[in-house]
């Protein structure tokens, strides 16, 4: 099962940063044009000069921003400004935030784990990748030889004994605490070797679930085989693994947000046609909106649903079409192949009994959001079709961790942008350096 180990991370100097806010940042594929030029702006040494490095004109084989970004990354290391950690450390890392009112913690431990093949079933994925994204992590990797965010994992903790570890070495103060984005970030630093023995032991028959980063992990399974294939002799390098936060799923934190479909540029898009044809496997309510938050009154009201199969549609109007699956055995006609846990997930039953079916918009399309576009939004996902930018959304509820056990288990995917898992971690907190 999982290899959980310490690592010698290389973090920021605190002696020449009091305030690790000015130089982290949020991961790279959520960041827009303008918050990377706002964080460029934040400080010369910001982690997003090098996970996120800008292009410039005359970009080429030899000179590009990954190749920009390996030897801004090399310069820091010997000025000083990221230092390695003197001994192996786990890092338990602590994110205290505020959600609808309440005051909410979730830990976790950054580790170093084994990269394992998926089919070995000890890290499990739960969702579709994409390659272009692989290929951008895969040529920053070859350029610093680090891995610059860690990977958010789920563990199963039935008995509570690894949270209970995590809440005695963090007892005390943090060694590193800051905010950012308005949600206050501590780290805990743990080299005693008798501790981390611990850790390592307790994570030693763990299967680990992706929650996000699964275009990161599989770069890191084709950057250990082309290691390995350099480096036929060499067992158990630093590259055979690969850095990761590691969560319980029962933390009382974790939260899931669902992701929004907005639908865009249909040739013959017809809101009463389509209707028209859901009918025959979805119960269909249409309900007024007279005043306030549209996005908050149709979500709330479809998650309020007792049977959770349930999804909106938004055209515009003052009105909303809410879908609850009355013919259970629907999807059976289109997918054979699945388990019972994927063939249940909002997300299949809409991507295959509507967008594909009716809309026409199939995995290809998806794929490279002809379209359909995503947002984790529901206000955006309004008002984007009340400017006319787009034809119509769907609102959908929040996959839940369950599922995500369940489908990684099966050994199967979900469709792409099934889950957001919020807070989102920061970069830039710790690297692994190889």
């Amino acid at each position: 099962m999982a290899k959980v180990v310490p690592f010698n991370g290389l973090r920021y100097n605190t002696e020449m940063f009091s305030n690790l806010d000015s130089v982290t940042a949020p991961p790279y594929d959520i960041i827009s044009p303008a918050e990377q030029d706002a964080l460029y702006e934040k400080s010369e040494y910001n982690i997003v000069r090098v996970d996120f490095a800008k292009e410039q004109d005359g970009d080429n084989e030899e000179n590009n921003k990954y190749t920009r970004a390996g030897a801004e990354f090399a310069s820091w290391i010997e000025k000083g400004v990221l230092k390695r950690e003197e001994k192996p450390a786990f890092y338990i890392y602590e994110q205290v935030f505020q959600y609808n009112a309440t005051p909410i913690s979730l830990k976790g431990i950054i580790s170093a784990v084994k990269i394992e093949e998926f089919e070995n079933k000890v890290v499990l994925p739960h969702e579709e990748t994409l390659s272009k994204a692989k290929t951008d992590r895969f040529n920053l990797m070859s350029t610093t030889d680090a891995n610059m965010s860690q990977i958010y994992s789920l563990f199963l903790d039935e008995d509570s004994s690894v949270e209970a570890l995590i809440n005695l070495y963090s007892k005390g103060e943090p060694d590193v605490s800051f905010v950012a984005d308005g949600i206050k970030q501590n780290i805990w630093i743990i080299t005693d070797e008798e501790k981390t023995a611990k850790i390592t032991e307790k994570f030693a028959g763990k299967q680990l679930f992706i929650a996000d980063g699964h275009h990161r992990y599989e770069t890191a399974l084709r950057f250990r085989n082309a290691k390995r294939e350099e480096n036929p002799d060499v067992v158990d390098a630093p590259y055979d693994y690969v850095m990761m936060m590691l969560t319980s799923m029962n933390d009382p934190g974790l939260l899931v947000f669902p992701t929004h479909r907005m639908i865009r540029n249909l040739p013959d898009f017809d809101e009463a046609v389509l209707v028209g044809y859901l009918t025959e496997d979805f119960t269909v309510s249409k309900v007024h909106l007279t005043e306030g938050d549209y996005s908050d009154i149709i979500t709330n009201r479809i998650s309020s649903v007792a049977d959770d199969k349930c999804f909106a549609l938004y055209t515009g109007k003052d009105y909303y079409y809410r879908f609850e699956l009355k013919n259970k055995n629907a999807i059976d006609n289109y997918i054979t192949d699945k388990s019972q846990a994927y063939k249940n997930l909002d997300v299949t039953l809409l991507h295959t009994l509507v967008l594909e079916r009716f809309l026409g918009i199939d995995q290809n399309n998806m794929a490279n959001q002809k379209n359909l576009s995503y947002t984790r939004d529901a206000k955006e996902a309004i008002e984007k079709v009340q400017s006319g930018e787009y034809q119509c959304s769907f609102l959908i509820n929040a996959t839940n961790v369950s599922d995500i056990k369940e489908i990684s288990l099966a050994n199967e995917k979900m469709p792409q942008k099934s889950t957001y898992f919020w807070p989102k971690l920061v970069t830039g907190i710790v690297i692994n350096k190889f």
